[in-house]
């Protein structure tokens, strides 16, 4: 066997056991592209009406997040109304507490006349009895 027969069958064994090494990894390579492409699939049929209905949550956020934003004003007079009344309760309070000592004080001085004239009229009755 001459030189270049050798070289030739090793040329040749060398390219069978490429092949065959090469063979497991274009299998890997073809089942690998085979499932990418079936998640692009899935992720295309899944995740677009997942992203479809997410848009519209965030829609319908936004819009409540402007009725929110609008009636913060309201809320915000609301309260101040609501403290107004708080102050004008307590003066009224107020009013009333003094109104309520102004009668006690009329019902003791009342109470007082009440007794200073019985107490006056008992002692001119009983003067007028003895004849004074």
């Amino acid at each position: 066997m001459s030189l270049g027969v050798i070289a030739a069958l090793i040329a040749a064994i060398a390219v069978a056991v490429l092949v065959m090494v090469l063979i497991p990894a274009i299998l890997s390579i073809k089942k690998t592209a085979q499932s990418v492409s079936a998640l692009a699939d899935l992720l295309t049929n899944e995740l677009k009406p997942t992203i479809k209905e997410l848009n519209e949550v965030l829609v319908e956020l936004k819009t409540v997040g402007g009725g929110v934003a609008e009636h913060t004003d309201d809320v915000r007079r609301f309260m101040s109304a609501l403290g107004e009344s708080g102050t004008q309760i307590s003066t009224i309070n107020r009013s009333v507490g003094v109104v309520t000592g102004l009668l006690s004080q009329a019902g003791a001085v009342a109470t007082g006349v009440k007794v200073a004239g019985t107490y006056l009229l008992e002692s001119y009755l009983k003067r007028k009895m003895k004849g004074v």
